[in-house]
């Protein structure tokens, strides 16, 4: 018996699951993550709050996670400017939790999302998994969102939820303040209709945050994660930002006690050394700039970057690239955008190796 025989959703049928390589090979820059452990520091505070925890294991965590959200809450405003409250932020297991209960409570059957690909494939995965009709908004050549059509495709389709990633993934583009705002005044227009900016990247960007943006527009959400700017991939933690009635509405779909009494523990020790890390997202955008630098001087395109990554290119057979760099040893993405790899940008070792490696491709392209 193969998946095809099931009795699954239709909508689910001839779908691909998430998911990138996962090769043993000395460099692994393709799934965007923090190239830097956790400081030992930081590791051992880990342990102590994770013990504390422990000895409460046998009763159910705080459903409400309220000194958590009240950190996150206290992080936003000290690096956005924005006062924020710990009412308007919410935490689940990663940033695609977030997203399944945002789009449980505001999408799902005889409903719709938009967003405009190329984006972050899980926006669309997640919409057929809760049953949302999910419809593919238009970008420019250059990868930006193409707004007069973008207000003409909310304007038509009336979308229920409207997705806007910036930085974007896998482009690295970021999408200027003036532009999300017509897409909301869009949206509402239209329906009215939830926009989510998924804010992933954010931390590595030349832009402010759109968070402030959130003021005054209850139908605006900001979605964030732990896994790339903390260097906490492994702890699936993210979070959101908006009005508190969007709070109050996704706790109608959590499920009960959705983040355990060690997750929470472990973000809050992470929170605690924000300052350290952060020093890490510094070295990483300047490795990322280092990086644009040296693939223009190879002769290569270059989408402008505001995230920890580079999509670079353009390649008459993708693939073979992508082959050539991993023969090399090093591990990029090749997410499907035709003509475009992405590249993570890692330590400063790992992207010497992958600068010799795309020099040695080169050379035999």
């Amino acid at each position: 018996m193969n998946i095809d025989d099931l009795p699954i959703r239709d909508e689910l049928r001839g779908q691909s699951p998430y998911g990138a390589p996962q090769l043993d090979v000395p460099v692994q820059l393709n799934t965007n993550e923090n190239p830097y452990s956790l400081p030992e520091p930081l590791v051992a505070r880990i342990a102590e709050r994770v013990a504390e925890a422990a000895r409460n294991l046998n009763r159910y965590p705080d459903r409400d996670a309220v000194e958590l959200r009240t950190g996150l809450a206290g992080y936003l405003t000290g690096t956005t400017g924005h006062a924020v409250t710990k009412d308007q932020v919410w935490a689940a297991n990663g940033s695609n939790e977030i997203l399944q209960q945002l789009l449980q409570t505001f999408g799902g059957p005889g409903r719709s999302a938009l967003g405009f690909e190329p984006s972050y494939s899980m926006h669309a995965l997640i919409s057929r998994g809760t049953g949302t009709n999910w419809i593919s908004g238009p970008r420019n050549e250059d990868f930006t969102i193409d707004l007069a059509a973008a207000t003409a495709a909310i304007a038509e389709q009336k979308p229920n939820v409207v997705f806007i990633c910036s930085p974007n993934n896998p482009t690295g583009t970021a999408v200027e303040a003036d532009v999300v705002l017509a897409l909301y005044e869009a949206a509402q227009a239209a329906r009215p209709s939830l926009v989510i900016v998924d804010e992933a990247y954010v931390e590595f960007s030349h832009r402010a945050s759109l968070l402030p943006m959130i003021e005054g527009r209850p139908n605006l959400v900001v979605t964030r994660t732990m896994s790339k700017a903390f260097g906490a991939a492994g702890l699936r933690l993210g979070y959101l930002a908006a009005d508190p009635a969007v709070v109050d509405a996704v706790q109608l779909v959590r499920l009960p006690y959705h983040l355990s009494a060690v997750t929470q523990a472990t973000a809050l020790a992470c929170l605690e050394y924000t300052d350290t890390l952060l020093g890490y997202v510094e070295r990483l955008k300047s490795e990322r700039d280092r990086l644009v630098d040296a693939l223009l001087g190879l002769g290569l395109e270059v989408t402008a970057s505001d995230s920890n990554f580079i999509q670079f290119g353009r390649f008459a057979d993708t693939h073979a690239v992508w082959q050539a760099i991993l023969d090399q040893g090093v591990l990029v993405r090749d997410n499907g955008v035709p003509g475009w790899l992405r590249v993570t940008a890692g330590t400063p070792a790992e992207n010497d190796a992958f600068l010799d490696a795309v020099r040695t491709v080169s050379k035999e392209l």
